[in-house]
Order: C-alpha cells, then structure tokens, then sequence
C-alpha cells in the first residue's frame, strides 16, 4: 500500500481550511484502460501551493493543480477530461493510453 492510498486527503484538506487556506479538491471520477490512479483517487491544494494525495501518480498533477487554483479563484468546480487522444495529453504525460476524468471542486 502506498503512502497516497493511505492519507487522509479530505481530512488535510479540512485542517487546511480550518486553518483559513483556500482550498480545492480533486476526485477521480472515471478511468478507462490503463490508468495511474484507481476512481475515488483524491488530492487537495491550497491557493498557496500545498499539496496532499494524488490523481495521477505524477503525471498529470500539474494541470489539475492548474485547474484546482483556477477553481480556488472562480467557485466554478471543473471536469477535466485526459485520455491519450486529448491533445493535451502527451503534454502532460498521460502516455498510459488510458483515459481519466477529474473533478475539482473548492472547499467551502
């Protein structure tokens, strides 16, 4: 079991904001084929850089931390799509040749 499979995610995320951090979370909703991280997958971040858990293993981190401070700003939860026939995908790494979709959502 790894280090990710066993963290709290929600619950960091809950300190963070009791601590007054502006914070977004993370889920993955749906994989297909080969994926890095099973649905149910979580990670939170905070408008100052924090980061606990993960969706991807790595690979695709970047951008949903991009689109969790996006949501940190706005209020508007996304649902982000990655699959090897994103255009984006190669970009940020998702080569597995499976397809992951991520919610974001702020914590109010």
């Amino acid at each position: 079991m790894s280090f990710a499979e066993t963290e709290d995610v929600l619950g960091t995320a809950a300190a963070w904001r009791a601590a007054g951090e502006q914070v977004a979370v993370a889920t993955v909703t749906e994989t297909w084929g080969s994926s890095p991280r099973p649905a149910g997958s979580q990670m939170a971040v905070t408008k100052s850089g924090k980061m606990a858990g993960s969706v991807s293993g790595g690979c695709i981190e970047g951008a949903v931390a991009d689109a969790a401070m996006k949501t940190i700003d706005t209020g508007a939860p996304q649902l982000l799509d990655f699959g090897v026939t994103h255009e984006r995908a190669w970009e940020v790494g998702l080569a597995c040749g499976g397809k992951v979709k991520v919610f974001v959502e702020k914590l109010s």
